[in-house]
């Protein structure tokens, strides 16, 4: 598709038609990239998107232990009774 840059103010900017936002998911808030001479607009990720599914599949595949033994303190010890 062509389109113009229309000025904006000191700056320039590009019109894009209803259809193609809804397509591409965009919403109010975009991520720009520069690859070459070409700029790329994609639609903003949350920060832990996926991490959900991720924690989700790593509990499937019994991935998901303590990393580290419980290491007993004074208070487990000394102080604490069962």
């Amino acid at each position: 598709m062509k389109t113009r840059l229309v000025r904006i103010g000191n700056s320039r900017g590009v019109r894009l038609p209803k259809p193609l936002i809804e397509q591409a998911g965009l919403t109010e808030e975009v991520e720009l990239q520069v690859r070459g001479n070409t700029i790329i607009i994609a639609a903003r990720k949350s920060p832990r998107s996926g991490w959900a599914e991720a924690a989700q599949r790593l509990h499937a595949e019994d991935g998901d232990p303590m990393l580290d033994a419980p290491t007993p303190t004074r208070f487990d010890e000394a102080e604490w009774q069962w």
